[in-house]
């Protein structure tokens, strides 16, 4: 899967990079434009036919209904020993599948991509230890406040401004109005897991960058199972290797990281940081889908309109977006 350097994106999609100029989105279905940023020569035509936009929301469909599995999985292995065998079984294959080259990279890209291994691993290991204490559906609306602040601050348009608030009114409509009800230790964590959230977005498109293809996605995600596995072994001991366990986990780490990620990170090669940012602003709309169709939970009336406020939001931001690189494109 290792494809030449000159085939690599350029440094567009980190924050900075986003303020000082985003590059134009494609939209959906639309005939990308030429040059690296239509993403690695190696990509299936299926995936390159998404789109970013279609990249991120395949992305967080997976990554919710395998959030769902795990919540199943937990009574066998605590959050711990879940968090364990997603991380390790993720780093497997995709070292097995990307085999990522050791040699010719430089001491910043090593730096980087250690950075992000051990944010995904915090970022994951505060995750389940939310979802173990509160329902999903506010687990991960309080976690997406930390991309909904990157929005903010990555973003140079004020317009952004207006999507990024309608955005959080649907997710904290989404939570009830207040979360005083909830475990505050859960609550916690969601929270944590939110910022951790937010540098896992700023690393995975600086990694994206000098690594390519899912090079360092497979690298820093055997950083973060090592990480990880004496937590795992500590919690969960012996029980990790039950067949039916493994299987389970192994379902959870496809879903949950081996899909998402590697999409996301093909979509941070051609989209901003911050329209990312918002665009994960539907994750609680695909969490409480999740919920209801794989934990039986249902969505009452102010859920259902919240979920309403978050996707006018992040079809906003995209149309916004879209908008704008297209005036770009009619000026040159």
């Amino acid at each position: 899967m290792n494809i030449p350097s000159a085939d690599r994106s350029p440094s567009v999609t980190d924050p900075a990079a986003a303020v000082a100029g985003p590059a134009p989105v494609s939209a959906p279905g639309a005939a990308p434009g030429p040059g690296p940023a239509d993403g690695p020569a190696g990509s299936p035509r299926g995936i390159r036919a998404l789109g970013p936009v279609g990249l991120v929301l395949a992305g967080g469909i997976s990554v919710q209904f395998g959030g769902a599995l795990a919540v199943t999985l937990m009574p066998r292995t605590g959050a711990l020993g879940v968090v364990t065998l997603r991380l390790v079984v993720a780093a497997i294959v995709m070292l097995v599948v990307c085999r990522p080259k050791l040699r010719g990279h430089s001491r910043t890209d090593w730096g980087t991509v250690v950075v992000f291994g051990v944010t995904m691993a915090a970022m994951n290991g505060l995750f389940y230890q939310s979802v173990a204490r509160i329902p999903l559906g506010p687990a991960v609306t309080l976690e997406v406040l930390g991309p909904l602040v990157l929005s903010v601050v990555a973003s140079r348009r004020a317009l952004n401004f207006v999507w990024a608030g309608l955005a959080l009114g649907g997710v904290f409509l989404l939570g009830g109005g207040g979360f005083d009800s909830l475990d505050p230790v859960g609550v916690a964590f969601a929270l944590s897991a939110g910022a951790m959230w937010a540098a896992y977005i700023v690393f995975s498109a600086r990694t994206g960058r000098r690594f390519p293809q899912a090079d360092g996605l497979a690298l820093a995600m055997a950083v973060a199972a090592v990480l990880f596995l004496p937590l795992g072994l500590v919690e969960s001991g012996t029980k990790l290797l039950d067949p039916t366990t493994i299987a389970l986990g192994s379902a959870v780490a496809v879903l949950s990281s081996v899909l998402p990620y590697t999409l996301e990170l093909l979509a941070l090669r051609r989209l901003p940081a911050s329209t990312f940012a918002v665009l994960m602003s539907l994750e609680p709309a695909v969490a409480s889908i999740a919920g209801f169709l794989v934990l039986s939970q249902t969505l009452s009336m102010t859920e259902a309109l919240a979920v309403t406020l978050v996707i006018a939001a992040s079809m906003g931001a995209v149309r916004t977006q879209v908008g704008r690189g297209r005036a770009k494109g009619l000026d040159s």
